[in-house]
């Protein structure tokens, strides 16, 4: 597949970059442009992303980081299966627990919920970091909102990470996830409260928190022009001497995680 011309590869991680010193220079530099393409690609295009994938797994699939951009690419792509292997494989190279949350989500998708909280309660959780544990408690609640099991899901989420009022890169998605919980069991004012508090930590957009709760507030955005590119009042966009208003840009935030 075409690597642009930007690309070098050195933008890979250090440890990324250390892992591929056991190739040939030739091909580790082949292979972490490739896996440069995967993370540009990921969020935006995920088959460009799982493409450039397979492309270094043939290059190198014995490399422990190939194996898990590989795992997921196919995440991306709802290939579950396809990722649960790939990750399983990264985490026999490695012996790392980092992997366990996703694992358990691809359960999840993979329509085995139970088998995902089997992971939740598993001793690999204990050696997960902070971030991990709450990756794991998401993944546990998606779980038990996929068994029909909602008030089960409402207080597995909360937490003493919930109920902090320090920012971290997980509070947004946890706050968020608790608000449509709640939404979800018709506890609408609570909901409301926590969609608005999910905003406050959403700073990055990494998730609709604010549609969620401009929602439920019963406020609707509409385009400023028509199809036609006319304004309410007729009048064109491109009109020479337009009418002196001011507009405000409207930011929305990506959809949220699968929970």
């Amino acid at each position: 597949m075409p690597i642009p011309e930007d690309v070098t590869g050195d933008e890979i991680d250090r440890d990324v970059k250390q892992e591929l010193q056991s190739l040939p220079k030739t091909l580790a530099e082949d292979v972490a442009k490739n896996l440069v393409m995967v993370a540009r690609l990921i969020d935006e295009d995920p088959e460009g992303a799982y493409g450039y994938s397979k492309v270094a797994l043939r290059l190198a699939s014995r490399v422990a980081a190939v194996r898990e951009a590989a795992g997921f690419a196919a995440y991306a792509n709802q290939k579950y299966s396809e990722a649960l292997a790939e990750f399983r494989a990264a985490r026999r190279m490695t012996g790392t627990v980092d992997l366990w949350p996703v694992m358990a989500d691809c359960e999840r998708g993979l329509g085995r919920p139970e088998k995902a909280l089997d992971m939740a309660g598993a001793p690999e959780v204990h050696k997960l970091d902070k971030a991990g544990q709450v990756e794991m408690r998401l993944v546990a609640a998606g779980a038990r909102r996929d068994m029909g099991q909602l008030d089960a899901a409402i207080v597995t989420l909360q937490s003493p990470e919930l109920a902090s009022n320090s920012v971290q890169p997980w509070t947004a998605r946890l706050r968020y996830a608790y608000a449509d919980a709640l939404l979800a069991a018709g506890r609408e004012p609570e909901a409301r409260e926590w969609f608005a508090k999910a905003v406050e930590a959403d700073r990055d957009g990494s998730t609709d928190a604010s549609d969620r709760l401009a929602e439920l507030d019963g406020v609707e955005f509409v385009d400023a022009l028509s199809e036609d590119g006319a304004d309410e009042s007729g009048e064109s966009a491109h009109s020479p001497e337009p009418a002196d208003t001011s507009s405000e840009d409207v930011e929305g935030g990506e959809a949220g995680d699968k929970d």
